[in-house]
């Protein structure tokens, strides 16, 4: 079968229009209702710690099955084969890292952010300052994924194929992010994601049962067929992207790190074990997340050489939106106009949620860790914090939507790849050393953020992401010092090195009682409760 371009740039635009609205609609009948609920900041925050694990888990997955995860990656096994898979693989390994090493010990700590945990031993003042900065630079990272891909979608369903349409595309969706997350709050942001979850998961369900029924149920002739359509046998075989020398070999192992532990480093995931009551729903909810995305990452691979088998890798790089259009193109050729519209739908209430989530969690960060506890010292009262949050929404909102405007194009599941980096190079080394080493000190945290965040950041810039490739950012520039795509391989050894080095170098060391008290309880639980209701 062959797919007519223009018809699946534009199917019906009214239609998808309907659907579009019939959908957001929907999800703001339930942040206004949920919005009577936010009272305090632990309110609009943490949801006032109320959620199951069973809700928390699928509203995680709902905050992980982001846009990079249905669309990018979707794109990436269309195109790549083999070589697009390992995103897949990468995401979900990712959570075992998140379930063994930080969700109980964390939720354990009691505390309401990243940086409370490492304030909790470590000096105050110049730790929130560093941690709400590099959770400001994860958040804008991954921003810039669902921003741009909320461009390419909408665009493919209303033909849009100019950067003027697009970058209002971009501005609408920025617009609704804020009312979503100034309006309901973390309640509000938890609901639309469970929901999302659940009909994105559904929605993938039915296109690979239906793609597999074309195919005999036979996964053997439908990647013939991917192969018979490309015209490419590689896509079956590594090394289509990541195989074509030792630099790209390389940028593979860089790349698999940054995936593996970016996801136990996440700002807006690790915010999530705290809306749970108890360290055993924190950790029944990563297990209920990673069945539902295990079963969607599966999902993923029949919809990839799906879309190569029955659309084609060279329709989908020349679509509005390139390799992001791969799912939405197989959907219409699957189902028609209708099918498209509801499936784009979907994968657009997923960027809204996803969206939302990163607002707050960078909102909280800000207003909790900077005004809150830095700038006021810990005498601000809830109400102006709340105040303070909501303002931060806005800001961060704006900025997201240039940031948007400006990353049109790039493939996002790559730019997922890239906040992963970040996270795994600025957050996940500090946290571990200060949950599981008695001697990390003050000096060895702010070292090992500031020391990831920017060495994962300068890498990034000189790399072939940014300039000397044909797709980079900047078309034409050619200052990409640095070989690999991912820096990964050297920032997150790098901020290991640093947290050790500047703690053994540090004259000022900690307060062994502090260690052992949050030793003890991260592994326990016992105080948590306590320190939980002062938040």
């Amino acid at each position: 079968m062959s797919l007519s371009l223009a018809a699946a740039q534009v199917g019906n635009p009214w239609v998808n229009i309907a659907i579009f609205a019939l959908f957001i609609a929907g999800t703001l009948v339930i942040v206004l209702r949920s919005s009577s609920s936010n009272k305090t900041s632990a309110d609009y925050l943490a949801g006032g710690r109320s959620f199951t694990g069973a809700q928390n888990g699928t509203a995680i997955a709902g905050d992980y099955l982001s846009a990079a995860s249905f669309l990018g990656i979707v794109g990436a096994i269309a195109v790549q084969g083999y070589d697009g898979f390992l995103y897949s693989i990468g995401f979900l390994v990712a959570w075992l890292v998140a379930l063994l090493l930080v969700a109980e010990l964390l939720r354990n700590t009691g505390r309401f952010t990243m940086a409370d945990v490492l304030s909790f031993r470590l000096r105050q003042r110049p730790v929130r300052i560093v941690a709400a900065l590099t959770t400001l630079a994860v958040c804008f990272f991954y921003l810039l994924a669902q921003m741009a891909g909320a461009g390419g979608l909408v665009s493919l369903l209303l033909g849009i194929d100019s950067k003027v349409g697009q970058s209002v595309v971009i501005s609408v969706v920025g617009l609704l992010m804020i009312l979503y997350v100034l309006v309901g709050g973390m309640k509000g942001t938890t609901w639309v994601q469970i929901i999302k979850a659940v009909l994105l998961i559904s929605g993938a369900g039915v296109m690979t049962v239906w793609v597999l029924a074309l195919h005999g149920f036979n996964l053997s002739e439908l990647m013939g067929h991917a192969i018979q359509t490309s015209g490419q046998p590689a896509l079956l075989e590594p090394g289509l992207k990541y195989g074509k020398n030792d630099v790209t070999k390389l940028d593979f192992v860089s790349l698999s790190l940054a995936l593996v532990l970016g996801t136990a480093g996440l700002p807006h995931v690790l915010m999530r074990f705290y809306t749970v009551p108890t360290a055993r729903e924190a950790r029944r909810s990563v297990v209920v997340a990673i069945i539902l995305i295990g079963l969607f990452y599966l999902f993923t691979l029949v919809l990839g050489y799906g879309a190569a088998a029955m659309v084609g890798p060279e329709v989908i790089k020349k679509a509005p939106g390139g390799v992001n259009s791969a799912a939405p193109l197989l959907a219409f050729q699957l189902g028609g106009t209708v099918l498209l519209g509801v499936i784009s739908a979907v994968a657009f209430a997923t960027i809204l949620a996803v969206v939302a989530g990163l607002t707050i969690t960078a909102a909280g960060s800000f207003s909790h860790d900077i005004y809150t506890n830095v700038i006021k010292k810990g005498e601000s009262d809830p109400d102006t914090e709340l105040k303070v949050a909501r303002r931060t929404v806005v800001v961060i909102g704006l900025l997201s939507i240039v940031g948007g405007i400006g990353a049109q194009g790039q493939n996002i599941a790559f730019l997922v790849a890239l906040a992963f980096a970040v996270a795994a190079s600025a957050n996940l080394p500090t946290i571990l050393l200060s949950l599981f080493w008695k001697k990390f000190t003050t000096q060895g945290a702010i070292w090992s953020m500031l020391g990831g965040l920017i060495s994962s950041l300068v890498l990034i810039a000189f790399s072939p992401v940014v300039s000397g490739s044909a797709t980079a950012m900047i078309p034409g520039a050619n200052f990409a010092i640095f070989p690999l795509s991912n820096p990964g391989i050297v920032s997150i050894p790098l901020a290991f090195l640093l947290g050790w080095l500047g703690s053994v170098l540090d004259k000022n060391p900690e307060s062994a009682e502090k260690a052992t008290e949050m030793e003890v309880r991260s592994l326990t639980g016992i105080g948590a409760e306590g320190v939980a209701a002062d938040h």
